[in-house]
């Protein structure tokens, strides 16, 4: 009988939902494709229904069912933070504690009513931890016998990132860094003051580091403050950041805004400011310490591990400008980032923990990997296609039989600025 794995990301950003069948990635899905809300964090229940008819699998079939975190873990670390930050936070607190003491603190049962409509049989339900999910993520379908695994990302339980190393069917954590000090709450931090969307608009901040007047003073001068107040850096790539300039702990926004308005002599972007060069050598700057950090964390992820090969996710792992970084470090052989590194390929890495951590099933490395080149969502044929645009008479529409006629007309119409 078919070992079949429903993996499960939900209810904060990038739910998602993928089918192992035998230890093969069947199908993969976020909600938001569904949905069509972006980075939704609703319960997967459509993504589900669609890796299931994918699989041709029935929900009473499934073996097992594998949650991406553990939700009384992350409940715990509110509980320490409030604590170790009072009186600060009380708004917060009054606020976050009846939704978790009425809903979050029963996901089991939460999980389950949401999947009735599915089926009525009784399926083992898992949890794996967050970052324990991004580093199966990143090094179960990866090509490697023996790889170091890096994560980091904003917070999972307490971590926000880890140090590991993955061999055969094993993973062994071998550090971690806790909340509050997290790179992807520092990055987030000034996306908040950027103007962006926390958990949404990081990567137009590291486009936005790309407008930075490189040699410029200010650069400098940004970069300089951000290391002296904001986050002490050690060698190995550990670090401490001054909570005094952050918020996100216990209140309801990321940053203390008069403190860094003093530091950066900048006011707070709202999101319908205009965009000045300053804040392209702000984005810069925070763009050149995760650099830094992150280069140097993957050094230490190295030498910890002695294997020249090294695998990534987490939030932070989506900073295409640093990944070309990491390829370029003389200590690494050969880099491999999972695709979905956010929290929607942790629904992968849960399924992936439950199969080869929990069951102690073996696995066989594929090349080039086991992601069969992250094509595992829905497609449309070209019937399907103009069937829909049959159906809607007022879209206009020219079918080419050549792909290169289309790829043609696409680019000609891009460079006339007809995005």
């Amino acid at each position: 009988m078919a070992e079949v794995i429903l993996g499960i990301s939900a209810f904060f950003h990038d739910s998602a939902a993928v089918l192992l069948v035998d230890g093969k990635i069947v199908a993969a899905a976020q909600e938001e494709r569904f949905s069509r809300i972006k980075n939704d964090a609703a319960f997967p229940i459509n993504a589900i229904r669609y890796v299931l008819k994918e699989g041709a699998i029935s929900y009473d079939e499934l073996s097992a069912i594998a949650y991406f975190e553990k939700p009384l873990l992350k409940f715990e670390r509110l509980l320490e933070t409030y604590h170790a930050f009072a009186p600060r936070g009380l708004g917060s607190f009054l606020k976050a504690m009846p939704v978790w003491l009425k809903d979050k603190l029963f996901f089991r049962k939460s999980i389950k009513n949401a999947l009735k409509p599915l089926g009525t049989a009784k399926i083992p339900l898992y949890f794996a931890e967050h970052h324990l999910s991004h580093a199966a993520s990143a090094f179960y379908p990866s090509p490697f016998e023996k790889a170091a695994i890096l994560t980091i990302d904003g917070v999972g339980e307490w971590a926000t990132l880890t140090i590991s190393k993955g061999y055969g069917n094993k993973i062994s954590i071998l550090k971690e860094q806790h909340f509050p000090h997290s790179l992807g709450l520092l990055y987030s931090a000034f996306t908040y003051y950027l103007g962006f969307a926390v958990n949404n608009g990081e990567y137009k901040v590291m486009g936005l580091a790309a407008y930075g007047e490189k040699e410029s003073e200010e650069v400098q001068s940004f970069i300089e403050k951000i290391k002296s107040q904001l986050v002490d850096i050690r060698e190995d790539g550990s670090f401490l950041l001054n909570m005094d300039y952050f918020n996100y702990a216990t209140g309801l926004t990321m940053t203390r805004d008069d403190y860094w308005q003093k530091l950066f002599d900048i006011k707070r972007r709202m999101t319908k400011d205009a965009l000045e060069q300053h804040h392209s050598n702000l984005a810069m700057a925070i763009q050149y310490v995760t650099e830094e950090i992150v280069l140097k964390l993957a050094k230490t992820a190295i030498k910890l591990t002695k294997s020249p090969n090294l695998v990534m996710a987490g939030g932070v792992a989506l900073n295409s400008v640093i990944n070309g970084k990491l390829e370029e470090l003389p200590e690494i052989e050969t880099l491999w980032v999972q695709p979905a590194a956010g929290d929607a390929g942790d629904a992968l890495g849960a399924a992936l923990v439950t199969l080869h951590i929990l069951e102690e099933k073996p696995r066989e490395p594929q090349v080039p990997d086991a992601m069969y080149g992250a094509l595992l969502g829905p497609s449309f044929t070209h019937a399907h296609i103009e069937a829909v645009a049959h159906y809607y008479p007022q879209i206009l529409y020219t079918k080419h039989e050549s792909e290169e006629l289309l790829l043609n007309t696409c680019v000609e119409a891009l460079l006339k600025g007809n995005l």
